[in-house]
């Protein structure tokens, strides 16, 4: 066996493995390792077998572990900061290791290791052995390849687009957004790069490997007008390749951030109260996600301490609410091919036509609830142990028009975009702070509002919801980084235009 440390393939694979003040050493690049439709990667460049994988297995179930699973992880991540004119911050990270569990019944056992070594990843088995004290049990014979559909193929990996490449994207955002307003006074432009190759090696026998690209251009913009200054963002994110980002796309992405920076200076406070509420397509799903989402995670309802766990197979909401969590959309930041268990990704749904359908599981939920994994089970690096998380969560469209939505809520308030939000998962009560919106007047869009909090409860907000739009979107927007028990996962979300009946909106008092 090829044995390579984490430590010597830091020294060996990347000069950039460290935080750089001077630009110019970027130039080198990431090693280039492998073309992204190659398999066997693990094997290849870290010489791992699978008569080893047998070895840590038989090790991990050594105590008698229900079964046992590796998660081995390779990524490598680079950022760019344009800050003042100038590309003055950059940074580069290498992660590099391999996660062990053990589970008995409902417990885990967990190890992991920087080092692809036999003797620490045997290490690392004992460890996670030690959550079961009966008869040893003896992981499968062979290994099967897993075949999974790709919602985000590379045509070039992004280990190799030089530095040359990406910082005109940065300069060119900085100078159109100083084109666009002689108010804006400052630019900020952020790009990163992820790409993150993984592999899961199960003792039922799954072998399965994804390689999981992420990337981010997010571009603030302050403006002062007056002496009064403001700020604002705009971003994109997700599984995509470097190509994505497009001239055009920059383009729109720097009129987008200038707009909503500018509009802020028009900006009002809305009357406080309980109120009928708007939330846009797009971002507004995040509400849905944090507010509703998390209480259909698999772990807070086995253990009774979702408001959703004694409701499926009930009504939750009116008939043209339908809610799923899909792990397949093309390219979306939440979606991946295989979960962090071996399973495929798929499409879960989860409220049909206003009734409960299903909670989202890993392994361990399924069990509890006899059934199949929905492939849900992630986790943030071979550091953590998998836990039920969304991927793609969103609404699908009704049968109105936006318009006559808006309509219908008379007096109350459009939300356009929210951050910065609060949730007690297991009831569900949430607070968000909407960095964009509009005062309804008279059934139609009024003056735009700023430093307005929403306040709600999730399930009532769900049974609350009286109207959905035909103008379903997804958020394409970056930052969306799901935190769970101090875990951080890559999600999306969306819904359409739709209209609950009251909300609390924390305004000017009248």
């Amino acid at each position: 066996m090829k044995e390579i440390s984490r430590r010597s393939f830091l020294k060996t694979g990347a000069a950039a493995a460290a935080t750089f003040a001077v630009p110019s050493v970027l130039t080198e690049g990431w090693p280039v390792l492998a073309r992204p439709e190659e398999a066997g990667y693990f094997e290849r460049e870290f010489g791992v077998t699978d008569a080893l994988y047998r070895k840590i297995l038989a090790e991990a179930l050594g105590k008698g572990g229900d079964f046992a699973d590796l998660y081995f992880e390779h990524t490598i991540s680079n950022a760019l900061v344009l800050e003042d004119g100038k590309v003055n911050r950059a940074a580069g990270e290498i992660d590099l290791g391999v996660g062990i569990r053990t589970v008995k019944g409902e417990q885990v056992g967990y190890g992991f290791t920087q080092e692809l070594t036999e003797k620490s990843m045997l290490a690392a088995a004992g460890t996670a052995a030690t959550i079961a004290d009966t008869k040893a049990r003896g992981p499968a014979g062979r290994f099967v390849k897993l075949e999974t559909q790709n919602a985000y193929p590379l045509k070039t990996l992004l280990t190799a687009v030089p530095l040359e490449s990406k910082l005109p994207l940065l300069q060119t955002a900085n100078e159109k957004c100083f084109a666009l307003n002689p108010l804006v006074i400052k630019v900020s432009v952020l790009f990163q790069d992820q790409q993150k190759r993984i592999m899961i090696v199960t003792s039922g026998g799954v072998k399965a490997e994804d390689l999981q690209p992420n990337t981010v251009l997010a571009i603030l913009v302050v403006a002062e007008k007056n002496g009064r200054r403001e700020r604002s963002w705009w971003s994109i994110g997700g599984r995509q390749g470097f190509a994505y980002f497009t001239p055009s796309l920059v383009d729109d992405m720097c009129r987008k951030a200038v707009g909503r920076t500018v509009l802020l200076f028009d900006a009002l406070q809305p009357p406080a109260g309980e109120m009928p509420v708007v939330l846009g397509p797009g971002i507004t799903g995040i509400l849905l996600h944090e507010a509703i989402g998390h209480g259909l995670e698999a772990d807070f309802n086995w253990k009774k301490t979702s408001t959703y766990c004694t409701m499926l197979g009930k009504k939750v909401a009116e008939p043209f609410v339908t809610v799923i969590d899909d792990g397949t959309v093309p390219n979306l930041a939440g979606s991946i091919n295989v979960d962090d268990e071996g399973t495929p990704g798929q499409k879960t749904v989860l409220i049909d036509k206003g009734v409960l359908a299903s909670y989202m599981h890993d392994n361990i939920s399924a069990r509890n609830y006899k059934l199949a994994s929905t492939g849900n089970g992630r986790r943030q690096s071979y550091q953590n142990y998998v836990i039920p998380r969304m991927r793609n969560t969103y609404m699908l469209a009704g049968p109105a028009a936006p318009a006559d939505v808006v309509k219908a809520a008379g007096k109350g308030l459009y939300v356009q975009d929210v951050s910065n939000g609060e949730v007690k998962i297991g009831e569900g009560d949430f607070a968000f702070y909407v960095s964009q919106g509009r005062i309804i007047e008279n059934g139609k869009l009024g003056a735009p509002v700023k430093d307005v909090n929403i306040m709600g409860n999730g399930p009532k907000m769900l049974a609350n919801i009286t109207m959905v739009a035909n103008d379903f979107e997804f958020c394409l927007q970056a930052g969306g980084n799901c935190g769970k028990y101090g875990q951080q996962v890559l999600v999306s979300f969306g819904q359409p235009t739709c209209l609950v009946k009251s909300l609390t909106v924390g305004g000017v008092k009248g």
